[in-house]
């Protein structure tokens, strides 16, 4: 069987007041921090945030009480990059976060008033932290108006700069970006999260010699685990492709090693992609800002470059990378992949890079196309059973699963995708991704688009299951 395609987005970690969590560990190895579990019968329930869920004991090998932090917004995030503790310049006036954030939403009439007071240093602060509240709770196009107006009042200010350069390397922006994290570094020079982010702008806008003399310079100012991860996996990128060729089409950069990659089927990985990327402009919308990356690689070269699990076909992370070992021309495994991949990044743009694996996972495969066939009745026995994986534990990176349990939870983001496709249609996917861009939710995206939680949907896709696929 085919296990594909891992989704390793380089999400930008929210930055926000933390809160002890409950650990639910589950038999699959997976984990869930919730901020409360407590057991009711033969479940355990708990809670993320404002949302509530539950899940069967029989799916849990143990709950650990505290120790690791959840965000207080109710997302649970494990970051790429580092919490950012810069050295601001922003004023200093009373409390304005309270005064600024009532309710959990920003108060307008108190900002206006804030800036009529005719302070550039003052407005820039009242504005960065508008911007940053709702940056941190997902409603991306709002926090970018927050941070442009304070850019407006301080454009040198270094605090505000990198904040601004994450969400535009966030939302696929990343060329654009370049240029305020370059801002960032010069107005902050001691600033290792200035270093980060630019290093972060030059990595994902295909300048990774660059990204590699950032992210070092980041390291000599301040240690950082993640930042060294960052910088490894820039480095064995550099080593691996340093004698390799570039070719570009109208909305694509290609790199491959010439001694392995024929001019024809170059041409026709273009081809098909450009191809793709009409058809999913058709269906879902919001293309991604930049070109985007694709790099062809022999399999030594690929495992070598992500670090990828055996079980995995391609990886996007922001940039293609897809293994085309032995292959002289086109293929219908290939076109499927090539579709699959670059599904993920419309997808990325379209929520904001806050849609949960097991969606995203999900869409891509349906939009290959890719349909369930005798893994639709395999799953049926499965939820008949309620042996299957519950879809809130498929929110964060499969990375861990073993090739057995990749099979499952692959076979049912399929099935959860092509249940809502089929009942509802493209239109509230579409809805789904773009709720989860403004900020909801998981849960809150989908009943604001098909009226159901978590619970009702297993419910639900189990009957969808056994109706289509069951004896």
């Amino acid at each position: 069987m085919r296990f594909r395609v891992i989704f390793l987005a380089l999400s930008l970690a929210p930055i926000s007041t933390i809160a002890w969590a409950d650990t639910i560990h589950l038999k699959n190895g997976r984990t869930i921090l919730a901020d409360h579990v407590r057991e009711n019968g033969n479940r355990y329930e708990y809670e993320i945030g404002e949302d509530s869920y539950a899940i069967p004991k029989s799916a849990v090998d143990r709950v650990d009480a505290g120790g690791l932090p959840v965000h207080s917004n109710g997302s649970v995030s494990i970051p790429d990059l580092p919490t950012f503790t810069p050295a601001d310049s922003l004023a200093n006036e009373g409390d304005l976060v309270g005064k600024i954030i009532k309710e959990n939403k920003v108060d307008d009439d108190v900002l206006a008033g804030l800036k009529r007071k005719g302070n550039a240093e003052l407005s820039a602060t009242a504005d960065f932290i508008a911007g940053k509240f709702e940056f941190e709770h997902g409603n991306i196009a709002q926090s970018r108006q927050y941070f442009e107006s304070a850019l407006q009042f301080q454009p040198d200010n270094s605090t505000i700069l990198i904040y601004y350069t994450a969400l535009l390397v966030r939302t696929g922006n990343a060329t654009q970006a370049l240029s305020y994290a370059q801002r960032a570094a010069h107005s902050a020079p001691n600033s290792p999260d200035a270093y980060t982010m630019l290093g972060y702008a030059q990595f994902a806008s295909d300048h990774t010699k660059d990204a590699v003399i950032s992210w070092k310079h980041s390291l000599e100012l301040r240690p950082d685990a993640k930042v060294q991860q960052l910088l490894a996996k820039a480095q064995r990128e550099q080593t691996v492709e340093s004698d390799f060729s570039q070719g570009e089409s109208s909305h694509f950069v290609l790199h491959y090693e010439g001694r392995q990659t024929p001019d024809a089927l170059r041409g026709q990985i273009l081809a098909a992609l450009e191809s793709d990327y009409d058809d999913l402009v058709r269906d879902l919308g919001n293309p991604p800002r930049d070109n985007i990356l694709v790099t062809l690689y022999t399999e030594q070269a690929f495992f070598d470059v992500t670090h990828a699990p055996t079980w995995s076909g391609a990886i996007n992370d922001g940039k293609l990378r897809i293994p085309v070992n032995g292959l002289s021309s086109m293929t219908p495994e290939l076109a499927h992949v090539l579709k699959h991949e670059l599904a993920h990044s419309f997808i990325t743009q379209l929520s904001g890079g806050r849609c949960p694996l097991w969606l995203h996972e999900g869409i891509a495969q349906l939009l290959e196309p890719k349909y369930l066939g005798a893994e639709g009745r395999q799953l049926s026995l499965l939820f008949k059973s309620q042996r299957n994986i519950p879809l809130n534990a498929l929110e964060g990176s499969f990375l861990n699963f073993s090739g057995a349990q990749s099979y499952v939870a692959y076979a049912e983001s399929l099935a959860a995708v092509s249940y809502i496709y089929d009942t509802y249609g493209m239109s509230d996917v579409q809805r789904l991704l773009q709720r989860l861009g403004e900020g909801n939710s998981t849960e809150a995206a989908l009943r604001a688009t098909i009226h159901t939680d978590y619970g009702q949907l297993e419910s639900d896709l189990a009957r969808y299951l056994a109706d289509k696929y069951g004896d």
